[in-house]
C-alpha cells in the first residue's frame, strides 16, 4: 500500500513539474511565448499609436436631405456630424429584405423627402459595421459589405424608411424594424438648415456657397530603415542589402523583402509565402491588417478604412486606410495620396488573414506645426465653371475637399483643395483659391 502511494505522489510531481515547465516556456495563455518562431514579428520600439478597428469606421461624410432640392454636407469630426452619428449608433435595425437597386428613383427621393444619408466610401463589411452600430445578424445579408445608409420620412404617412446598400451596386436592403422616428428623422435633418446649402447634380453634390477649410504646416519626423527593418524581419541580422539603379534599397531575408524608396520616404514590405488558412473573410482581413500597422509602426493620426478591392484569383484582398486631418469646426478631411508624393494612406494586401504585403509612408507628424491659416474654396458658379471641363473628359462621380500634401524645407505642408472623381477612374485636383488671414 506504501509503495502505491509513493509511486501516486512521484507521478504528481512529475506532473506538477511538467506543466510548471510549460507555463515557464509559454507564460500564460493569451500572452506571447518566450519561444518564438519564424512566423512571428518582433515588436520595436513604439513608434505610432495603436488604434482598435472600431475608431476606423465612420462615414466618409454625412448628407442631409431637407426636401425640395435642398442639401447639406457634414464631415467627419464636425460638430453634428458628430451628434447625427453618435444618435444612428444606438438605434437598432433589424428584419431585413433585399431588394433589386434599379427598382427606385434614389435621386427623386434624395431630392423630395427629408432624411439623413451616411456614405462610407468603398463599403464596410457588415461584420465590422455591427460593432458599431445595433444592426441585427441576418444571413440575407451577413456576407455583404455595405457603402451607404439611407434613412428619410416617406412624408405621405407615419413610416420612417431604412435602406443598406451593397458596395456591389446591385442590391439594396431594407430594414423593416428600424428604432427610429419620424421626430427623430426631424431633428437631425433640423441640424443642416443654417449649414452652407449644396445641390445634388448629376450624382454628386455641389456647395452653392465657399466652404472654409484650415491650410497648415507640420513639423515631422522620419522613421528610421533600421526601424522598419527591426519591426518586420525576425533576424533583422541575416538580412541581405541590394541597391537598385532607381535608387530604392531591398532588404531581404530570402523569403521577405521590404523596398525603401528613400526620396519618397516611402516602403513596400511583401511576404509572398506567408502561411495562411481558412476563409477568406473581409471582417477578419480587416482586423488582421489593423493588428498587423499596430505592430509594425503604428498609425501617425486619424485613419478611416477606405476601401478593400478583392485580388487574383479572389483569395486575396487590398486593405486601405485613408488618412484624415481637421482642425476647427468645418471638420476632418482627407489627405490626398499622389502619385508623385506618396502619403496619407496605409495598404494592406491581406490573404486569408496574412499579411502578404504592406505599403506606407515614413513620415510621422511631429507635433509642432508653423502654419495655419483660413482657405475658401469656391462654390456656387465659379466651382461650376471649373467642372464643365472636366465633364467633357469623363462623368463626375464624386467631389469631395480633401488635403493636397507636399514637403517644404519647415516641414509637410496640407493645402485644402477640391479633388474631382471621374466615372473612368481618375481623380483631378482643381485649383486652389483664395486664402483669408
Amino acid at each position: 500500500m506504501k509503495e502505491k502511494i509513493k509511486s501516486l505522489a512521484l507521478a504528481l510531481l512529475v506532473v506538477c513539474s511538467l506543466v510548471q515547465s510549460y507555463f515557464l516556456i509559454y507564460q500564460l495563455p493569451g500572452s506571447n511565448p518566450v519561444v518564438k518562431t519564424e512566423s512571428d514579428y518582433i515588436r520595436t520600439e513604439n513608434m505610432g499609436a495603436s488604434l482598435e478597428a472600431e475608431t476606423m469606421l465612420f462615414p466618409a461624410q454625412i448628407a442631409v436631405h431637407m426636401g425640395e432640392g435642398k442639401h447639406t454636407l457634414f464631415y467627419p469630426d464636425s460638430t453634428f456630424y458628430n451628434l447625427i452619428y453618435s444618435r444612428l449608433k444606438g438605434r437598432q435595425f433589424d428584419g431585413f429584405q433585399r431588394y433589386a437597386v434599379d427598382n427606385v428613383n434614389w435621386t427623386e427621393i434624395r431630392s423630395e423627402h427629408i432624411g439623413v444619408e451616411l456614405e462610407f466610401g468603398g463599403g464596410v463589411p457588415i461584420g465590422l459595421l455591427q460593432r458599431v452600430m445595433q444592426i441585427a445578424s441576418d444571413p440575407l445579408f451577413d456576407a455583404e459589405s455595405i457603402n451607404r445608409l439611407l434613412i428619410y420620412n416617406t412624408g405621405t404617412e407615419d413610416q420612417v424608411r431604412v435602406f443598406f446598400f451593397s458596395s456591389r451596386g446591385d442590391v439594396v436592403y431594407e430594414a423593416t424594424k428600424a428604432d427610429l422616428t419620424m421626430q427623430d428623422v426631424q431633428q437631425q435633418v433640423d441640424f443642416g438648415k443654417d449649414w452652407v446649402p449644396y445641390t445634388l447634380e448629376e450624382g454628386y453634390y455641389l456647395p452653392e456657397q465657399a466652404v472654409d477649410m484650415v491650410q497648415v504646416g507640420l513639423g515631422i519626423g522620419l522613421y528610421s530603415t533600421e526601424q522598419m527593418q527591426r519591426s518586420l524581419f525576425f533576424d533583422p541580422s541575416i538580412t541581405r542589402y541590394i541597391r537598385e539603379k532607381d535608387g530604392s534599397e531591398i532588404y531581404t531575408d530570402g523569403k521577405r523583402s521590404l523596398q525603401v524608396r528613400q526620396d519618397r520616404n516611402w516602403i513596400n514590405y511583401t511576404d509572398p509565402a506567408a502561411p495562411s488558412a481558412g476563409e477568406n473573410s473581409p471582417s477578419k482581413n480587416v482586423l488582421s491588417a489593423v493588428d498587423f500597422v499596430n505592430q509594425h509602426g503604428g498609425w501617425n493620426g486619424k485613419y478611416r478604412l477606405e476601401q478593400m478591392n478583392d485580388g487574383a484569383g479572389g483569395n486575396q484582398q487590398r486593405v486601405v486606410f485613408q488618412q484624415y486631418y481637421g482642425t476647427g469646426p468645418s471638420g476632418a478631411f482627407p489627405i490626398l495620396d499622389l502619385a508623385a508624393f506618396h502619403y496619407g494612406v496605409i495598404s494592406l494586401e491581406v490573404r486569408q488573414g496574412t499579411i502578404t504585403g504592406y505599403e506606407r509612408s515614413l513620415i510621422y507628424d511631429a507635433g509642432d506645426g508653423w502654419e495655419k491659416q483660413v482657405v475658401s474654396l469656391p462654390g456656387g458658379e465659379p466651382l461650376r465653371e471649373q467642372l464643365t471641363k472636366l465633364k467633357e473628359e469623363a462623368r463626375i462621380a464624386r467631389l469631395y475637399p480633401a488635403y493636397v500634401p507636399s514637403l517644404t524645407e519647415q516641414g509637410l505642408l496640407l493645402k485644402p483643395m477640391w479633388v474631382v472623381e471621374l466615372g473612368n477612374g481618375a481623380t483631378r485636383v482643381l485649383p486652389q483659391s483664395s486664402v483669408e488671414s
